[in-house]
């Protein structure tokens, strides 16, 4: 029997390709201090872009839904990006709500020039207290007093005109009137002298007849008298009305024209201030019984501005600010955190009187949505969708343009009472929704409103290229960090320490990790360590602390399975050989942390008819994507060893010692090599470990949660001592994402680990059996198995079985 071919272990990848290291020197800045808060998308460009053109739009439609993980911070970055923008447009128009005088229950929203609506209502409040004044002098001065009494007199006059003649005429006919409450009273006249009753009811027959008869002829010019001077009375009352007019418009006139003047650029106020003029006039006696000036008395339990009927009537005329904007500021940018529909889009609200509610114009509340109308809302898509009524109302708002703030309980109210209707506000905002991108694609095939109304989407990527303006990007985060929370600085080690760290995460050598969540974790930690030792900056030390403490705070499970391997429990072989055995390697999830540790895969081989038993398969442990890993195995073997001939063996493949599901492709490469093993009888070096998916034709491809499987087999390895013969295969497209913690980088340097990359599994078989010619021992341990299947199967027909597994 000839030996053996044995190989000579190549090199494995050198210590420089193992974790990419950033020198301090590459840090542009000492430290933090020196630079101002990082702001903007963080190597965003997509979205970016996004939100460029949704700045840019004016055409309806034009929002946008950010779209990425959570944890990479969209909200924040949005949020930063707009506010940069929004320092290059103008602060939007105020916006306030004042009463409508024709119909109290409908007030109107007026948009008023940016940064005027609190001197609006300054003007309402001052032309109330200046009217009040200008009205009581005007009241009070001689020329109203003598105006008002030529008009009683005149009156009073016409009125002893006319009464005079009727009752002349009336003791001519022997009739005195008397003026009572109940009217008038015709009593006989004697003499000149009226009868008493007594003396009524004693008279003759005769005499009552007359008297009666000269009553009933007296009806009629009693009827006419009477009727002048109630129209003498009537013209009194309007005469006085157009006098208190007269004085009225003569007093407050020019205050309100000098008013409308000043608000001439902006008519709906000019054409409210004279409603409000007009109003006033016609409610001059709530002007003339103020507080001030002896009037009513305020009635107990009514709130503050409706305590009589007098201050009822002014409180019309108090302007209600909903929106009063900064000329001198920026475009406001709404970020908002958990809003109620209220919060959102205003309110109405009510005070108790009397055990009733009651409300006016004054006690509207504005929303959010009011507040960024002209500018940017940004929103958790997930808090809008959740909070009743609240999509709705904002694609409402989005379509129209228009926002009427109600109570949307009252809708649904058993017998709702009166409330207030007011007047839709304009409203003009650009609203983006942040969220994952499952919802917006949800949303998207459930809501064909979605894509109407947000046409743009930002697209936030969970990492970012890591050259300089990726490494400037991570220093300005960090100063803005360091700003905001009161952190300590960071210097350029603590910096080029976050930039390995953010490769780390990003999985990506070229690649630096937005997940700005846990980055802010990491660097808060250390400042935190940084305080308590006392130094003045941050240091990449700190940083290197604050992550063994991270890690050794969340590897209990991790140091426990570690435990049982060296103890014996789970067994697992890290030195000799064995046939048929190999140790791949599994990635496990305790919470947030990730490891790695080795799984002893098995295989074993007999004569059969071309079976590759999955045991984990046949007891439903094993998952859709491990089933394909293992048929692409079948297809393998019958690609390379049975094109000519049927597979004439039968193989059972499984995880050793494994109790839960079994998922994924990346240990297909180690279950190839431990089938080959066990159809060639080649033993394999039980200090290596294998990780990498494997397609039909041999090659191997890139797997996931490379670093954390590599550095836990060293790390099991390293407990039970580095003999300098073990390390771990992985495939050679992986090599870009390896970014291995130090201490496996230094066993790699001093020769007492090794990573072996390749990018086949016939490489792969001669590293971990040490063999060159592997290839040629498992086929011909498949021509043994192949003649053995025939040997014991019957003969087809005269036929006679063939030396190659044909038929004669």
């Amino acid at each position: 029997m000839p030996s053996p071919a044995l190989s000579r272990r190549p090199p494995g990848a050198p210590a420089d390709q193992l974790r990419r290291i950033c020198p301090p020197a590459e840090v542009p800045v000492g430290s933090t201090a020196d630079l101002e808060a990082g702001t903007g998308s963080y190597g965003q460009p997509r979205a970016a872009e996004a939100l460029a053109v949704a700045a840019a739009m004016p055409a309806d439609g034009y929002n946008v839904f950010a779209t990425g993980p959570a944890d990479t911070g969209m909200r924040a970055m949005v949020g930063d990006w707009l506010r940069e923008h929004a320092r290059t447009l103008p602060a939007p128009p105020d916006l306030v709500h004042v009463a409508d005088f024709a119909d109290p229950l409908r007030p109107l929203a007026i948009t008023v020039p940016t940064g005027r609506a609190r001197a609006l209502a300054a003007e309402a409040d001052r032309l109330v207290q200046d009217g009040r004044e200008a009205l009581a002098r005007a009241f009070d001065s001689d020329s109203f007093r003598t105006r008002h009494r030529r008009l009683h007199e005149e009156a009073d006059h016409r009125r002893a005109e006319i009464l005079g003649a009727l009752e002349a005429r009336a003791r001519e006919a022997g009739v005195a009137l008397q003026l009572t409450p109940a009217g008038v009273l015709s009593v006989p006249l004697v003499a000149g002298r009226p009868l008493q009753p007594d003396e009524v009811a004693s008279m003759p027959d005769e005499v009552r007849r007359r008297f009666e008869a000269a009553v009933a002829d007296l009806g009629a010019p009693v009827d006419q008298a009477f009727g002048k001077v109630r129209d003498i009375e009537r013209d009194l009352g309007e005469r006085h009305r157009e006098l208190n007019h007269d004085v009225a418009e003569f007093a407050i006139g020019h205050l309100v024209q000098d008013a409308r003047a000043r608000w001439a650029g902006a008519p709906r106020v000019a054409d409210w201030l004279q409603a409000l003029r007009d109003d006033m006039i016609e409610h001059l006696d709530a002007f003339r019984a103020g507080d001030d000036a002896g009037g009513p008395a305020p009635v107990p339990g009514m709130p503050p501005g409706l305590r009589s009927p007098a201050h009822a009537v002014l409180a019309r005329y108090a302007v209600n600010v909903l929106v009063a904007n900064d000329p001198a500021g920026a475009a406001p940018v709404i970020v908002a955190t958990d809003p109620s529909f209220y919060d959102l889009f205003g309110r109405v609200e009510y005070e108790t009187a009397f055990g009733a509610a009651v409300t006016d114009h004054r006690h509207l509340r504005a929303g959010l949505v009011h507040q960024a109308s002209g500018a940017f809302l940004v929103l958790q898509a997930a808090d809008v969708l959740s909070t009743p009524y609240a999509w709705a109302r904002l694609k409402d708002v989005l379509r129209t343009g228009r926002l009427k703030i109600e109570n949307v309980a009252v809708q649904y109210m058993l017998f709702p009472g009166v409330t207030l209707d007011p007047e839709p506000a304009e409203i003009h905002v650009t609203v983006i929704l942040v969220g994952p991108v499952e919802l917006y694609e949800l949303l998207l095939a459930a809501d064909d409103d979605l894509g109407r109304l947000f046409k743009l989407r930002a697209d936030f990527d969970d990492e970012m290229p890591r050259d300089a303006a990726g490494v400037q990007a991570y220093a300005g985060w960090l100063a803005r960090l360091a700003g905001e929370a009161g952190l300590p600085a960071f210097d350029r080690g603590a910096i080029a320490a976050m930039v390995e760290e953010g490769s780390r995460l990003a999985g990506h050598r070229d690649r630096l990790s937005t997940r700005t969540r846990l980055l802010r974790d990491i660097a808060t930690e250390a400042a935190h360590i940084a305080v308590a030792a006392g130094a003045p900056v941050v240091g990449g030390e700190q940083i290197a602390a604050a992550l063994a403490a991270r890690r050794r705070r969340s590897d209990l499970v991790e140091e426990r399975m570690r435990v049982a391997v060296l103890e014996g429990t789970h067994h697992i072989d890290l030195d000799g050989t064995a046939i048929g055995q190999i140790n791949g390697l599994a990635v496990s999830m305790v919470g947030d942390h990730a490891f790695g540790h080795p799984v002893r895969i098995t295989s074993t081989v007999a004569p059969g008819e071309g079976e590759v038993l999955d045991i984990d398969r046949e007891a439903r442990l094993s998952g859709p994507i491990h089933a394909k890993g293992i048929l692409i195995l079948s297809g393998f073997l019958a690609g390379r060893y049975f094109r000519e001939r049927p597979m004439a063996l039968r193989a059972s493949i499984v995880f050793e010692q494994s109790y839960g599901p079994v998922e994924g492709d990346s240990a297909s490469t180690a279950e190839l090599l431990a089938l080959l093993s066990a159809i060639g009888g080649l033993p394999v070096l039980q200090g290596i470990a294998v990780t990498g998916a494997v397609d039909q034709h041999g090659a191997v491809h890139a797997v996931g949660g490379i670093n954390e499987k590599i550095e836990g087999y060293f790390d099991l390895c390293d407990a039970r001592g580095l003999t300098g013969e073990q390390g771990v295969v992985v495939p050679a497209a992986n090599l870009p994402h390896l970014m291995l913690a130090p201490r496996v980088v230094d066993a790699v340097a001093a020769g007492r680990f090794c990573v072996w990359p390749v990018t086949t599994v016939d490489q792969a078989m001669e590293l971990v059996t040490g063999r060159t010619d592997a290839d040629a021992a498992v086929r011909d341990r498949l021509l043994a198995l192949a003649r053995a299947a025939m040997a014991t199967r019957p003969p087809a027909g005269n036929g006679r079985p063939r030396a190659d597994g044909g038929a004669a």
